[in-house]
C-alpha cells in the first residue's frame, strides 16, 4: 500500500514533469478572496490542471479554481499556487486535505502560506479585515497524521513570518482560528463556545493543512480575511454569496498585501 508520503512524491514528480520546474520554495494556498494575489507575485513559469496531478479531483465549491500554477518572483524564488484546496467536508478524508500541502514539501518547499476567509466573534474585527493567525483550535475530529506520529504544535504558525506581515501592515491583529467540519455555518451556540475556547475566528479549512505542514517541517504563516460575523455576533443568517462578495470587494487591498509578504520571505 502507498503511504502519503509516496503518493505526495508522485504527485510532486508530476507537477515537476508537467511544469518543468524541478523545485519550489514556497507554497501559497489561496482561500475565499485571496486569489488576486498570483497575479501579483511574479512571473508565471507553467501552470496545469489539478485533476492532471494524481490525488486531486474536479473542485466544486465556488470562488476556489483548481489549477497550480508555478511563479518566479523577482528574487529568483519559486512560487507554487495551490488553487485546489481540498476542503474536508468535501471528501471527509484528513489525508486527502493535506495531500496538496506534502507534495509541496515533497516538491522542495519549506515555507507555507495558508490563507482563508473566516467568521469573526469580534464584532470590531469586521468583514475586510486581514487577520495572523497566531495558534488554532482543531475541533474536526481528525488529524492527517497517522500512527504514533508525536508532531509538536507549540509553534505552528511562524513568528518570523508573522514580524514580517507586520512589517508590511503594522494594522494586522492576531487572531486564534477554529476549523469545524461543515459544510454547514455554525449555531450561534457554537460560535459562543468557540470563543469560550479561545478561538475568535471559525471556518472550516487550514488547521488540518497546517498539522500536515508542521509535520513537515514547513516555516507556516496564517491569514484569514474575515468575510462576515459569525452566527449570532452580527444577527443576521449567513451565505456563502456574502463570502464571496466580501472577498471580491476586500480582493485587490488583500492580494497587494499578500504578494508584498511572499516577496519579503
Amino acid at each position: 500500500m502507498t503511504s502519503a508520503t509516496e503518493f505526495a512524491a508522485e504527485a510532486a514528480a508530476t507537477l515537476a514533469a508537467a511544469t518543468g520546474v524541478d523545485h519550489h520554495d514556497i507554497a501559497l494556498v489561496l482561500g475565499s478572496g485571496w486569489g488576486g494575489a498570483a497575479d501579483l507575485i511574479g512571473e508565471e513559469v507553467a501552470r496545469i490542471d489539478a485533476t492532471d496531478i494524481p490525488g486531486f479531483d474536479a473542485h466544486v465549491v465556488p470562488g476556489h479554481h483548481p489549477v497550480f500554477r508555478s511563479l518566479v518572483t523577482p528574487h529568483g524564488k519559486r512560487v507554487l499556487v495551490l488553487g485546489a484546496r481540498q476542503h474536508f467536508y468535501q471528501v471527509r478524508d484528513a489525508a486527502k486535505v493535506a495531500h496538496a500541502i506534502r507534495m509541496s514539501a515533497a516538491a522542495g518547499c519549506t515555507q507555507l502560506v495558508l490563507t482563508n476567509g473566516c467568521g469573526s466573534t469580534r464584532p470590531e474585527v469586521g468583514p475586510g479585515s486581514v487577520v495572523l493567525l497566531e495558534d488554532h483550535i482543531n475541533f474536526t475530529g481528525a488529524t492527517p497524521l497517522e500512527g504514533a506520529t508525536f508532531v509538536d504544535m507549540s509553534q505552528v504558525y511562524s513568528p518570523r513570518l508573522r514580524d514580517i506581515a507586520r512589517g508590511i501592515d503594522g494594522d494586522l491583529v492576531d487572531g486564534i482560528y477554529i476549523q469545524f467540519t461543515g459544510p454547514q455555518y455554525e449555531t450561534p451556540a457554537e460560535v459562543r463556545m468557540a470563543a469560550t475556547l479561545g478561538a475568535n475566528l471559525v471556518g472550516m479549512s487550514t488547521v488540518l493543512e497546517a498539522i500536515a505542514a508542521r509535520e513537515a517541517g514547513m516555516e507556516t504563516l496564517g491569514l484569514s480575511l474575515v468575510t462576515n460575523l459569525a452566527a449570532g455576533i452580527g444577527g443576521d443568517t449567513l451565505d456563502h454569496q456574502e463570502v464571496l462578495d466580501t472577498g471580491r470587494e476586500a480582493g485587490p487591498r488583500i492580494s497587494a498585501l499578500l504578494a508584498a509578504i511572499v516577496r519579503e520571505m
